[in-house]
């Protein structure tokens, strides 16, 4: 089996009128394989690659938009990158079996970015792994690197802030549903002199990367939520919102896990 690079190379010293055994000596590919490959106008399947919109001289972010917003918070909360087979990336996004429905909006995300549009889902032990295989990730994801998130430098692409910009609800969401929860927490009041009990809806996002908490509160003061931070162990650590009207928000747009 020849590589895609070396088809082409050969097509395109017969395109230069070069004979096919002068090519065949030249390339190391047999006659009947360059002759094969002149009456396919299109590489085989196997072979072909669905390139990067990220990889070419005119670079262009992914065109379902609200998709990626989405697809960069799971990979900024759960998400990782590795090293595949022929050069390619494996993709994993981590999702607790408890949210089967968050698994699959998850897939729906991988499919709709991957160039190939392929995911497919690995059991663990409580969760559920949701892959992608491309030799794009690291393109589509530039925060790819060594080392644990919260230990490194986890700024956005031009490209990616402007997409962030244009669908902050989708990256809200993709990082609550992988980092973030909604809780009910109650309190007692004294009414009338009788003790009551309130409760109320609160969102949580806990992230030990302070580069992912801010990208995360920049995107709630750009959407006119308020949240406050909460410290851990004199560290900040968590991101609360508690306000009715931004609970409310928040509801509209992300709402529980499910």
């Amino acid at each position: 089996m020849y590589d895609l690079d070396t088809r082409k190379h050969s097509l395109a010293l017969v395109a230069q009128g070069r004979s096919l055994n002068s090519v065949s000596k030249e390339t190391g590919v047999s006659r009947a394989a360059i002759r094969s490959w002149q009456s396919r106008i299109a590489p085989l399947p196997r072979m072909a690659r669905t390139p990067c919109s990220l990889c070419g001289p005119a670079a262009e972010p992914p065109t379902d938009r609200a998709s990626y917003s989405y697809l960069l918070g799971l990979y900024l909360g759960d998400g990782c990158i590795s090293r595949g087979p022929r050069e390619g990336y494996f993709l994993r996004i981590a999702c607790a079996d408890s949210w089967p429905g968050l698994i699959e909006a998850c897939a729906v995300a991988v499919k709709a970015i991957n160039p190939s549009g392929k995911a497919h889902r690995v059991q663990a032990t409580g969760y559920t792994s949701v892959v992608g295989y491309s030799h794009h990730w690291p393109c589509l994801f530039p925060q790819h690197g060594p080392g644990k998130k919260h230990e490194r430098r986890i700024p956005l692409e031009p490209w990616q802030q402007e997409i962030v910009d244009a669908h902050p609800w989708d990256f809200i969401r993709g990082l609550v549903h992988s980092d973030g929860c909604r809780v009910i927490n109650w309190t007692t009041r004294m009414v009338s002199g009788e003790r009551k009990r309130y409760e109320y809806p609160r969102y949580f996002f806990t992230n030990k990367s302070d580069d992912i908490r801010q990208l995360y509160t920049a995107a709630l003061d750009q959407v006119g939520v308020e949240w406050t931070c909460l410290a851990r162990n004199g560290e900040p650590f968590n991101v609360s919102v508690a306000r009715k009207a931004s609970v409310a928000l928040m509801d509209e747009h992300v709402g529980p896990k499910y």
